[in-house]
């Protein structure tokens, strides 16, 4: 056990002096420590973005929730049904349902161009006509302030994400729909999910303002249990009065997600590689710098029968520390600056904003860590080496 716990003392030794030494090399620390922290922080806070939009976007599924479209369409936009075919999918077996029958809403999908609190320009957000089952059909449904819309009246609610996003949607303003102004006399919550996002008023009065006729873009249904989807759904595509799609939410909402994350996600690892390499010359000119100012010491230390294993990790451990602590600073940055900030993105699929909240997660911190270490790993390997490889009577002379 001698000899490793020696070589062990070796490592923290020279670790040490390294350690010791920083604040004589402050400058050149401070920039690789930022510019690592920069590549953490830009890396964590991009790819906060595309945890807090799969959040939204999965917190409007429920397991025992489904939405019919018309059988090829990948989004509302693109669906279409008439009366009597809601008609039949709200007779399916399977569904849930209350006193006044079947827990099913036909709603209607349309886009306002309505002006962004932040810059003022203008963006597509979604206008759903909705039927009275709608308020059971989605899980977690609350008023926040005001009141719902009353049934027969040109009156509409907002998503609290929309109301904060989005201006002219307070409780007591007005609504261009169509040619009349309708007022928006309630806001609304629907646990984090993409209803937040939305504007809500009667799928009836909807159709009248847009001439849409007696016509539905989707179905939303609560089912009777989890387990009753296939039942459901069966019924369905087995009916040749029907040529529709059924999937559970929480697939639906996969799907709609997935185009964005991909992109955000791709851009985030994009811009934090890019970086990375910059930070790993800047860990680079700092080891290097760190051990050219410890020539002599390195040097006597050899002499004295430190092996070059034990400088080589010593060195790599510095650079690690170095980039570790600048790993920290960049996650707490982003952690503090984003965590929870609301924003609104398009939707690709519908060509309409979703509003969400950045979330920077345990997991991302961690993965933000780990590409500091292994930038600190990285810019600190050459300069290790060179230290070890340094002929020890070649670094006595140079002072």
């Amino acid at each position: 056990m001698a000899g490793p716990i020696n070589w062990l003392s070796q490592v923290a030794s020279v670790t040490k002096f390294g350690l010791l030494g920083i604040p004589r090399r402050l400058g050149s620390v401070l920039a690789a420590l930022i510019g690592i922290a920069g590549v953490v922080g830009v890396l964590v806070a991009v790819l906060s973005m595309a945890v807090g939009f799969r959040k939204t976007i999965s917190a409007s599924a429920s397991p025992d929730a489904a939405i019919v479209l018309r059988s090829g369409a990948d989004s509302e936009m693109v669906s279409g049904f008439s009366r009597d075919n809601t008609r039949v999918i709200a007779d399916a077996p399977g569904l849930a349902r209350d006193t006044n029958g079947a827990l099913a809403s036909s709603e209607l999908y349309v886009i306002m161009d309505v002006p962004k609190r932040s810059t003022g320009t203008r963006a597509n957000v979604p206008l759903r006509g909705v039927e009275r089952p709608a308020f059971k059909v989605r899980d977690h449904f609350k008023i926040e302030q005001g009141r719902a819309f009353e049934w027969g009246k040109n009156e509409v609610i907002v998503g609290v994400g929309a109301e904060k996003q989005f201006a002219g949607l307070e409780v007591g303003d007005k609504l261009k729909v169509g040619q009349s102004e309708w007022p928006v006399v309630g806001v609304f919550s629907a646990g984090g999910g993409t209803a937040e996002s939305e504007i809500w008023t009667d799928a009836t009065l909807l159709q009248q303002a847009f001439n849409r006729g007696d016509s539905f873009q989707s179905v939303y249904v609560k089912l009777a249990s989890a387990g009753a989807f296939d039942k459901f759904k069966d019924s369905l595509t087995t009916n040749p009065q029907l040529s529709v799609q059924a999937m559970r939410q929480t697939d639906y909402y996969a799907s709609q997600s997935q185009r964005v994350s991909q992109l955000i996600t791709g851009l985030g690892y994009s811009v934090a590689v890019l970086m990375a390499i910059g930070a790993i010359f800047g860990a680079l000119n700092t080891m290097y710098t760190a051990v050219s100012a410890r020539t002599r010491e390195i040097a006597t230390l050899r002499a004295l029968g430190f092996g070059s294993a034990s400088v080589i990790v010593s060195v790599m451990l510095e650079s690690l520390a170095v980039a570790l602590a600048g790993g920290i600073l960049g996650g707490t940055v982003a952690y503090v600056c984003f965590n929870g900030f609301q924003t609104a993105t398009m939707n690709w699929n519908s060509f309409s904003q979703v509003t969400f909240a950045f979330d920077v997660s345990a997991s991302l911190l961690i993965q933000g860590i780990i590409w500091a270490a292994m930038i600190g790993l990285v810019g600190g390997l050459t300069p290790a080496i060179r230290a070890a490889r340094l002929p020890i009577s070649a670094a006595l002379r140079e002072l």
